[in-house]
């Protein structure tokens, strides 16, 4: 069964990246990318940019309407994801438990839906 891990950063987390702390803080999640691939588990994964970068889109009526940023009000932001392939949902959570940002913001797991037909 596949699931999708999405891993919810703070803005302290954010902020790891470019002060003293980025060498420790890449090395914790250097060594889960390392262990998630070594498991042969992952189906594909990324790293996102920070959410200032980002652009929310809504479709009203036939006008489209965009905001800067991400949309939700909320102070855990999407940081990245991995699509994994695991027997379980037990086995899915063990491997959210592992993430670095877990004990610091959350990881969202959710299956991904399989596909009928062509």
């Amino acid at each position: 069964m596949q699931y999708m891990l999405m891993f919810y950063v703070t803005p302290d987390d954010l902020a790891k990246y470019a002060d003293e702390r980025a060498e420790a803080h890449m090395a914790g999640w250097m060594a889960y990318v390392g262990a998630i691939y070594e498991a042969g588990v992952a189906k594909s994964g990324e790293g996102l940019l920070p959410p200032s970068t980002a652009t929310t889109l809504r479709v009203r009526g036939d006008k489209r309407q965009l905001q800067d940023g991400p949309f939700a009000d909320t102070k855990e932001q999407l940081g990245g994801y991995f699509i994994i392939d695991v027997p379980h949902l037990d086995a899915a959570m063990e491997w959210a438990a592992r993430a670095p940002c877990a004990s610091t913001g959350g990881v969202e797991v959710r299956p991904v839906m399989e596909r009928k037909g062509p």
